[in-house]
């Protein structure tokens, strides 16, 4: 396994990140991200839209600079690992999406106050996940062979998913929620959208604020899977960082987007299983054989098409 020059430039990282924070503060202050309503269908839809649409865009305008600077082989080369990287990160994020459902519901978190926690979720899941891209970067950067390690780890994890398919995780048995009532003050009942409430002279946490712990901790395990498989596509930091952020900041819309018809794709794990095995076998095969991306892309699009097919499929008999 080859690792490779990021193509990444260093007036490349800050536009790009300018330009997160500049969504994320229109998101928060402009769009209505401050003020509790219950997010419908079509809005949602409206923002998966421009989130998958901005990743287009900027997919070309790599390609358009990099076909001017460094030739159309790279250029073809970066932005097809771009669009696989963001494939499959898109696609391991519907996973996400049962897990939130999971949550919210196990605490009646109403509908209005659920965008609140899923904004400052995203927040915390950038910060976490460009600490950890870049920590993935140096380590393959300075050895190369943690790419078996991942490879072996995904393997192991695509397996896992295949036997744990049906099995919903019990909530109250989450280290991370017991060691929080166990340390933190926890306030009765809910508080709107306040993560904290004074009481008789005491800060108090309320239910919500472990709604957002466990929200962080789910997509802290999930970057465990995701970060890893995209590592198997392309090694440079510049790809894996920009796919891995688009997804995230359209996860929320995809939340709300799938929230009501998340049972229709209950068989959409299996394929989600099927690809990390596929990614982590080809992590392990690579130094006889090197899959192809465009290879990688197909073979990932048809496992998760093939998977929401049968999913529609069998909700259609059943109703």
């Amino acid at each position: 396994m080859n690792t490779t020059i990021s193509v990444g430039e260093p007036w490349m990282w800050y536009a790009f990140i300018a330009f997160v924070l500049v969504m994320l503060a229109l998101d928060l202050f402009v769009f209505g991200g401050n003020k509790a309503h219950k997010v419908s269908v079509k809005e949602a839809a409206a923002w998966s839209l421009v989130w998958i649409s901005l990743a287009l865009l900027f997919n070309a305008g790599l390609w358009w600079y990099l076909n001017g600077t460094a030739g159309t082989e790279i250029a073809d080369r970066k932005a097809l690992e771009f669009i696989t990287g963001y494939l499959i990160e898109k696609s391991l994020s519907v996973d996400n999406v049962f897990i939130f459902l999971l949550i919210f519901s196990s605490f009646h978190v109403a509908a209005q106050y659920q965008r609140r926690v899923l904004i400052y979720g995203v927040l915390g899941a950038i910060v976490l996940r460009a600490m950890m891209i870049l920590a993935g970067a140096w380590m393959v950067r300075e050895f190369n062979w943690v790419l078996y390690i991942f490879g072996v780890f995904l393997v192991i994890t695509g397996m896992r998913m295949l036997v744990m398919a049906e099995k919903k995780p019990d909530l109250e048995k989450n280290p991370v929620l017991r060691f929080a009532r166990r340390h933190l003050r926890i306030s009765d009942g809910h508080h709107g959208e306040k993560f904290t409430v004074m009481k008789d002279g005491m800060r108090y946490f309320t239910p919500l604020f472990l709604v957002l712990i466990l929200i962080e901790a789910s997509d802290l395990a999930f970057a465990v899977d995701s970060i890893p498989a995209i590592f198997a596509i392309t090694t440079d930091p510049f790809i894996v960082f920009t796919s891995n952020i688009f997804a995230i900041m359209g996860l929320r819309a995809l939340y709300f987007l799938l929230a009501d018809v998340a049972d229709r794709f209950h068989l959409l794990k299996y394929g989600l299983a099927m690809v990390l095995t596929f990614i982590g076998a080809k992590m392990l095969i690579a130094p006889w054989y090197h899959v192809p991306v465009v290879a990688s892309l197909a073979i990932v699009t048809v496992l998760i098409g093939a998977s929401v097919i049968a999913s529609l499929a069998a909700t259609r008999r059943h109703t």
